[in-house]
């Protein structure tokens, strides 16, 4: 038998790019572990056991996917911002319920259809046929038995498996698919009068008690939050650039090696003349277009000016530029207008050329042959790239080293003294900040604050250089006094009162509206702006109201029986009364051409909901017990 042979002449890798297709279903689950150490019990489920070993496997892919995803980035302090543990532990659970359901519903893969999925492969295959050497050739010796490789099939082929039996009782009717565009297409159009609250400045008076109690009642928006301040190694790759020297060799090799990257292509420098013809042009209209096409066709060969005739007679987005095209190379232009651009000759007109756009009359002004650009153009570009290459890799070799010969209990001022460094220390950042003076370091502030006291973290490069970070010291969150955000606390105040005005003026003019008042004699009354829009779907922002879903929704429930809105709509513009104007339905032919993409796509929505109820039915009837908790910081 095939797997039999596989496991006989193979040592288990796969590429990357087929890992990549089996490793989400593997880990996440399915969970395969082949040890035989079941020592270590981490949960029950329904009664079968989730072992030590293969939660490791399982904690480890997601580690090295973050470590992959992240790179240089990457630091252990990470495993606690995204409670890695208790996600594998998670994930394992939800493998067990999936691999019971599917015992329970009576689904198994079989050995010929795993041994069909293999020789179907495009990878192991030459020319459409299953190819055993091929196979052997694309294993390789990074730890994954056949067995473990097959395990991945099967748990890619059952969760196929479990999926179809899902989908299958999900029927698409044309109606949902009608109801299903006409959400998303649908439009309606509303006029509105805003109510600003910079128009009620004037009339808010700061009043001390009113103000404390403001405060008072609104603290926590003013909460200092949680900071600390961060001692550390930088490695800049430019101090180790005297000990970087390029030979002349090794420049000429690098040329050559990436001949591609300093190759040009052919280009042609060309002007153009263009007269349009629509797809669905009659015939006859077609023909008239092709006449005037060649009547300047000929004047541009009797030696009239091209660029004047085309910028009387092109119908391109060119004309007012007489035509010119600049520069192009293949790949740039419609198939057949580059075929006779190319085609020509510096200084040539071409005859007629269509594409879908209509005809073209085409001039050649000039000519650049493919070839090299020179070393010696290039040469200080190239030079700078081995350099910091090779800089860079000293620097990060000199962290490394740095990092393991770190003792666990480091004074980081010390050690770097010790080695030539100079520590640097930062000023105080929040959480969402970056470190002061170190670009991009906002993305790992976080990470950061996960550090113990006088815990080192790994080497993080960052805008070219790399770090190694210790925390100095923290300053607790706390509750700042009054005095000490007065400012900030009067502009929250004044905002706060002029908006809440603008909110009850725009309730008092509503109900006055509901009451029979006149749209546009109330507006005038109040010397307020009508303003309408156009029409617009339900994911389409609102000019000068900006995107405001929950707008879209009110002004689709209204009608001319009801135009108007039960309350204001309030943002942080200002408050806004809505008027219904109209509607407007779908195109019904639009509709027949875009009903396959409709139904694919709720189909999509209804498959992921399906699935995520049915995991969520599965663990709620479960018997889970939790043997050794995985919370992220254990």
């Amino acid at each position: 038998m095939l797997l039999s042979l596989m496991r006989k002449h193979a040592k288990s890798w796969l590429i990357k790019a087929l890992i990549a297709i089996i490793a989400v279903v593997f880990v996440f689950y399915f969970g395969y572990s082949f040890t035989s150490d079941q020592s270590t019990k981490i949960a029950y489920v329904n009664g079968e056991l989730i072992n030590g070993p293969e939660y490791e496997n399982v904690y480890r892919d997601m580690i090295t996917s973050l470590q992959a995803r992240y790179k240089s980035m990457w630091n252990d302090n990470m495993i606690k911002v995204f409670n890695l543990k208790k996600r594998a532990l998670e994930s394992l659970i939800t493998q067990r319920l999936m691999s019971q359901a599917a015992k329970e519903l009576g689904l198994d893969v079989t050995e010929e259809e795993i041994r069909k999925a293999i020789m179907n492969y495009p990878a192991f295959q030459i020319n459409g046929r299953f190819d055993m050497r091929r196979y052997q050739s694309l294993l390789g010796n990074n730890h994954m038995k056949p067995e473990d490789f097959e395990a991945g099939i099967t748990a890619e082929l059952l969760d196929k498996k479990l999926k179809q039996f899902l989908y299958a009782f999900l029927n698409i009717t044309d109606r949902e698919i009608l109801e299903y565009y006409t959400f998303a297409n649908e439009k309606v159009k509303i006029s509105f009068v805003e109510f600003n609250p910079e128009n009620f400045k004037d009339a808010v008076k700061i009043d001390e008690t009113q103000l404390k109690t403001y405060f008072e009642k609104n603290k926590e928006q003013y909460r200092i939050p949680e900071k600390i301040s961060v001692v550390y190694l930088e490695i800049d790759p430019k101090d180790f650039e005297g000990e970087v020297e390029i030979t002349e060799k090794e420049i000429e090799s690098y040329y050559e090696y990436n001949a591609k990257m300093y190759s040009q292509p052919k280009q042609v420098k060309a002007k153009h003349i263009l007269l349009k013809v629509e797809l669905d042009d009659t015939k006859e209209v077609k023909n008239k277009v092709k006449e005037r096409a060649e009547k300047v066709l000929e004047k541009a060969r009797k030696g009239d000016d091209f660029a004047a005739l085309a910028k009387e007679y092109s119908e391109g987005p060119s004309k007012s530029q007489g035509g010119d095209l600049g520069y192009f190379k293949t790949g740039q232009m419609e198939p057949p207008f580059e075929e006779a651009a190319f085609a020509l000759k510096k200084g040539e007109i071409s005859d007629l050329v269509q594409t879908r756009f209509g005809y073209h009359i085409i001039l050649v002004e000039d000519i650049k042959e493919a070839g090299m650009t020179p070393l010696g153009r290039v040469r200080e570009d190239i030079l700078a790239a081995l350099t910091g290459n090779l800089t860079t890799e000293l620097a990060h070799e000199k962290g490394l080293t740095l990092l393991d010969q770190m003792p666990y209990d480091v004074d980081l001022t010390a050690y770097g003294s010790q080695h030539g460094l100079t520590a640097k220390n930062s000023a105080f950042f929040s959480k969402n900040a970056p470190i002061p003076n170190i670009k991009g370091s906002e993305k790992i502030a976080a990470t950061l604050f996960a550090l113990e006291k006088d815990e080192a973290s790994g080497l993080i490069e960052l805008g070219g250089k790399f770090y190694i970070f210790q925390t100095a010291e923290s300053k607790a969150s706390y509750l700042p006094e009054l005095k000490d955000v007065k400012k900030a606390v009067e502009e929250r105040f004044i905002a706060h009162e002029t908006r809440a005005a603008a909110e009850s003026t725009s309730e008092k003019y509503l109900k006055s509206l509901k009451e029979g008042k006149s749209w546009k004699t109330m507006s005038t009354e109040n010397n307020l702006q009508i303003q309408q829009t156009n029409f617009f779907t339900r994911r389409d922002p609102i000019p000068d109201i900006g995107n405001a879903p929950a707008l879209n929704e009110m002004a689709f429930k209204l009608g001319k029986d009801h135009p108007y809105t039960q309350k204001p709509f309030v943002n942080n513009k200002g408050a806004f009364v809505i008027r219904w104007e109209g509607k407007e339905g779908i195109d019904k032919k639009k509709y027949q051409e875009e009903k396959g993409i409709y139904r694919d796509s709720l189909t999509q929505t209804k498959h992921q909901r399906i699935f995520e109820n049915w995991i969520k039915d599965l663990r709620k009837k479960a018997v889970i017990e939790i043997l050794t908790p995985m919370d992220g910081n254990s």
